[in-house]
């Protein structure tokens, strides 16, 4: 068989292997991302063989590959095609979803092969490796383990391929010294059990995806053709999300216009261990920041805002106070996500700031809060997070370096122990009194959409912060989730511990 004759769609290969076993021919499955084929690949994949008459090898598309920045290196047609290259090969396809389960579902294999490491079910961080025993096993067949030589090809790409700029392999290599991959996932696993409550705004991210047609001949404005829409619940959403795929729970205290609430997007949009315990605001919309983007190279054109960022009513504001200064002793740390969209105003500030909990906060700067919503309203913290120039705008320095705005000019503005300031593609820059200050590179310049990323990574270094983890740590962990977030459209997915280990692991190798 010609190797393109052996590539297929899901679909049909699910109607030839449908014919298959009717004819009384056994069918293996093995599934995986093959990003770099290796011996190790080569050799499970002759031994899956061996024992049937049909070898069906499917591939994990690009989008859904989970092994960090830069990754895959090969795109999916390349590696379709070179698995289709080996003779014992038979069919190859591309699966566009997250997990094996829809092609097993769709192939019903008579056996699935998976490698030695796979055996113990527990030391699969994915968690997967049982629903898909289950899947296999609904359909008749069941899985192998092929045991031979194993690779990483994590390690190999890391070793040999320079996925890293130079800058970036050194650093890795350190912190494969010191902390280690498993010190590293250790901190991560720590979060898992703690209750958090969140305070902050939602805000309905909206894309219109256009195509531009032109200027017309007797107006000066770009005129374009409608492709698309799609609406995101993001603001405290977005960061309540990314919390909840580390911790227990997220209780989110926020504020939802009484007007065009749009409930039904905020509640869809919700993890399972997410809960809202909103305040409604009479006359006003829920806030709605339209975007018009460009379908052609994804740049975003304008924005329009739905926005009533008026301070909640006194009365309002008094429940509001009293709502966390009275459940605030129920949960570990309290996460204050604060747009500056008039949820959280002086007396608000001064009851988050009077509790006894561990308190974390990104105060934002956008362009409906310009020079409004500084950091340096909250007089203390236990965790702050910012981007560079909100920590410019803040201690009124546009010069000097981040380290030194991160070691003195916050803490002489703000009674807080423990500070980052992101700084996209140039990574972060983390303090801890006591400790000093660090320089943490990016770790991936491959940008699709910055929204969100600067929630996720506060959220998620928030959690760690209160674990107790080095500042260092935070940067690394956070850059990696900022890196795995920027790969996504809008809050399209959500971070979540599983993504960010194996993003690890693959970084790490």
């Amino acid at each position: 068989m010609q190797t393109s004759d052996k590539i297929k769609a899901i679909d049909s290969l699910a109607a030839v292997c449908s014919d298959l076993r009717a004819a009384g021919k056994t069918v293996t499955l093995a599934h995986g991302t093959f990003d770099l084929l290796h011996l190790g690949h080569v050799r499970h994949l002759r031994e899956a063989k061996g024992g049937s008459d049909v070898l069906v090898v499917t591939l994990t598309a690009d989008r859904f590959v989970n092994k960090g920045p830069g990754r895959p290196v090969f795109t999916g047609a390349q590696r379709v095609e070179m698995l289709a290259a080996l003779d014992f090969v038979d069919y190859v396809a591309l699966n566009d979803a997250p997990t094996a389960e829809p092609v097993i579902h769709a192939i019903r294999p008579n056996i699935y092969a998976k490698g030695a490491d796979y055996i113990d079910a527990e030391q699969d961080v994915t968690g997967k490796i049982v629903d898909e025993q289950r899947a296999v096993e609904q359909y008749g067949g069941r899985v192998q383990f092929t045991d031979d030589i194993t690779f990483s090809s994590s390690e190999l790409i890391n070793r040999h391929l320079g996925v890293f700029e130079p800058e970036v392999r050194a650093y890795l290599d350190r912190v494969r010294q010191s902390p280690g991959l498993d010190a590293l996932v250790a901190l991560v696993n720590q979060v898992s059990q703690m209750r958090v409550l969140m305070i902050g705004e939602v805000i309905l991210d909206e894309y219109q995806y256009v195509l531009p047609s032109g200027q017309p001949s007797k107006e000066n404005i770009i005129a374009t053709r409608y492709q698309d829409t799609e609406m995101f619940a993001g603001g405290v959403i977005a960061a309540a999300n990314s919390a909840a795929g580390f911790c227990g729970q997220v209780d989110v205290i926020t504020c939802i216009g009484a007007e065009d609430r749009r409930e039904d997007v905020i509640d869809a949009c919700l993890r399972d261990n997410v809960s809202l315990k909103p305040f409604y605001l009479a006359g006003s919309p829920t806030t709605r920041k339209l975007r018009y983007v460009d379908t052609s190279y994804f740049g975003k054109l304008f924005e329009v805002q739905f926005i009533d960022d008026r301070p909640l009513p006194e009365a309002q504001r008094q429940d509001l106070n009293e709502m966390i200064r009275t459940i605030a002793p129920n949960y570990d740390m309290i996460l204050v996500n604060d747009f500056g969209h008039g949820l959280i105003t002086g007396d608000t500030v001064e009851a988050i700031c009077d509790l006894d909990n561990f308190v974390a906060i990104n105060a934002q700067t956008n362009s409906a809060n310009r020079g409004y919503n500084l950091i340096t309203k909250y007089p203390r913290a236990n965790y702050i997070c910012i981007d560079a120039p909100e920590a410019r705008l803040a201690v009124g320095d546009r010069f000097s370096d981040l380290q030194t705005i991160a070691s003195r000019s916050l803490p002489a503005s703000i009674d807080c122990q423990k500070i980052i300031l992101t700084h996209g593609r140039h990574g972060c820059t983390t303090f801890e009194a006591g400790l000093g200050s660090t320089m943490i590179p990016a770790l991936t310049q491959r940008v699709v959409d910055t929204m969100g990323a600067g929630d996720a990574f506060f959220a998620v270094t928030a959690l760690l912060a209160k674990a107790g983890g080095r500042m260092e740590d935070l940067g690394f962990i956070g850059n990696l989730v900022g890196a795995l977030k920027v790969g996504t459209v809008g809050h399209r997915e959500s971070i979540d511990k599983v993504s960010v280990i194996k993003a690890m692991t693959g970084a790490l190798k």
